[in-house]
């Protein structure tokens, strides 16, 4: 059996929110609570953010050049500011999921072995 590179597991819910905000990003724009509902519905009420949780996120992500956010004012609605991911970001997402991979193959390596 050929050993892969050591699963940082120090981080897991940080990390597991980033990818799947950035996963909601690669499919196009989106607002905060666009982008909360739609992580909700695609899990199936698995994964919920509420705004303590999601903003920070959002910002940090913003901050790392990782999405780009831009203030769009809608006709009847009050002004937004939509999400979407930069090519840093979308590199960054797939170096994750490719983390996540290995940590999901390593982790049932071990469940696996439980009777």
């Amino acid at each position: 059996m050929t050993k892969g590179p050591p699963v940082n597991i120090q981080n897991l819910t940080r990390s597991c929110n980033e990818v799947l905000i950035l996963s909601i990003l690669s499919t196009g724009s989106h607002h905060g609570y666009q982008l909360a509902l739609e992580l909700e519905e695609k899990s199936r009420g698995a994964f919920q953010f509420k705004h303590g949780t999601l903003y920070p996120i959002l910002h940090k992500l913003e901050q790392e050049q990782l999405i780009v956010g831009e203030w769009l004012e809608e006709q009847t609605k009050r002004k937004r500011k939509t999400y979407r991911l930069t090519a840093a970001g979308r590199r960054y997402l797939n170096e994750q999921i490719q983390s996540w991979q290995e940590f999901a193959s390593r982790f049932f390596d071990v469940v696996g072995e439980v009777s």
